[in-house]
């Protein structure tokens, strides 16, 4: 199994911790999100990683280098210009698509979320339901919710609770519930991609779910997740760490 990193964004949120270095480097108790993230994919196995970069590039290269790489195989994607989540993903496409590996489904993972969700069993899902793409969503509040039917299949999206939904497929009741930066992705989701430049891939989720592919939602309530895009929920993460709630 391969995994892509996201860590391209400049950080803006987690000002003042990002405005000399990138938020891949924002450290929670002593480790910094990169080395986290790439720990936790190293748990379930996954040895093959390719990581997007933008702001403070350099300094994401030159720590992985004198790290020797976490003892893993990382590849790095440069982007000139930011392409965001789904721009991201379709020009590091090639390091998914070799002849050996292409029915791989594959991993992609915020580096600016934390949680102890189950990969294994994330992918385990996947396969037996045959998705397309999977995506870790939670009942939370959350400014952006996905809206999946009683078959956990994605069918809109909607803003705060008051907004109007906008459908891609029909469906009698729907659950509104919080992404939470984590997905598994089958290969072949890479060859119907038709968004270009910098957009989110949530844009190529809705337009594949419009066209019956399955896109799912896994639950992952059960998990703890943080988002750690503002300094305050560091600070909060790195605190559940010394009570002993999440293990660093």
């Amino acid at each position: 199994m391969r995994a892509m990193i996201l860590a391209a964004g400049l950080g803006t949120r987690l000002r003042p911790l990002t405005d000399n270095r990138p938020k891949a480097l924002v450290e929670v108790a002593g480790h910094t999100l990169l080395e986290i993230t790439l720990r936790r994919l190293r748990e379930f196995g996954i040895r093959e990683v390719i990581v997007n970069v933008h702001h403070f590039a350099d300094m994401v290269v030159d720590y992985l280098k004198k790290n020797d790489n976490f003892g893993m195989l990382i590849e790095i994607s440069r982007e000139d210009v930011l392409l965001d989540t789904g721009g991201g993903l379709k020009k590091a496409a090639w390091f998914f698509l070799d002849e050996s590996r292409q029915e791989d489904a594959f991993l992609l993972h915020n580096v600016d979320v934390l949680s102890t969700i189950d990969f294994r069993r994330m992918m385990e899902f996947h396969q037996q339901n045959q998705g397309l793409a999977t995506l870790a969503v939670q009942q939370r509040e959350t400014s952006r919710y996905l809206l999946f039917d009683e078959q956990n299949r994605l069918c809109g999206r909607r803003g705060g609770r008051d907004r109007a939904a906008e459908m891609v497929r029909a469906a009698q009741e729907t659950k509104a519930l919080a992404f939470s930066g984590v997905h598994v992705i089958s290969p072949r989701f890479l060859k119907m991609i038709t968004e270009e430049g910098a957009y989110s891939i949530i844009t190529s989720y809705l337009r594949l779910a419009g066209e019956e592919e399955r896109i799912l939602g896994f639950r992952a309530d059960a998990y703890y997740w943080r988002d750690l895009g503002r300094p305050e929920n560091v600070a909060q993460a790195a605190q559940d760490a010394k009570q002993g709630v999440l293990q660093l």
